[in-house]
């Protein structure tokens, strides 16, 4: 879960099957909202949670000011008419919203 809100953060838009679309939705959620406090405890508790740097860097530069006036639903999930050839999981859309 936590590489793929990485790169839900990171490149702003990414194709996953609609269970994991759902599942990391509250969680990026709830990240941002702290990220809109811009604060240093924020901050370390972001870097603690996605070990990762530059995605906190993105969300509290420039994603936290973005949404500053929002109280809540950054994200969107567009189904898609998609299935997986493998086990036939169907595909959603899970993105920032503008």
């Amino acid at each position: 879960m936590r590489n793929l809100t990485n790169d839900l953060i990171r490149s702003g838009r990414i194709e996953t099957t609609e269970a994991r679309a759902k599942e990391i939705r509250p969680l990026v959620e709830k990240f941002l909202t702290i990220a809109k406090k811009q604060n240093l405890a924020g901050r370390r508790l972001l870097l603690a949670r996605l070990q990762n740097e530059k995605t906190v860097e993105r969300l509290m530069d420039e994603l936290a000011p973005r949404y500053a006036s929002r109280t809540g639903g950054y994200l969107r999930i567009l189904k898609s008419s998609k299935a997986r050839k493998r086990d036939g999981s169907q595909l959603a859309i899970i993105e920032f919203i503008q």
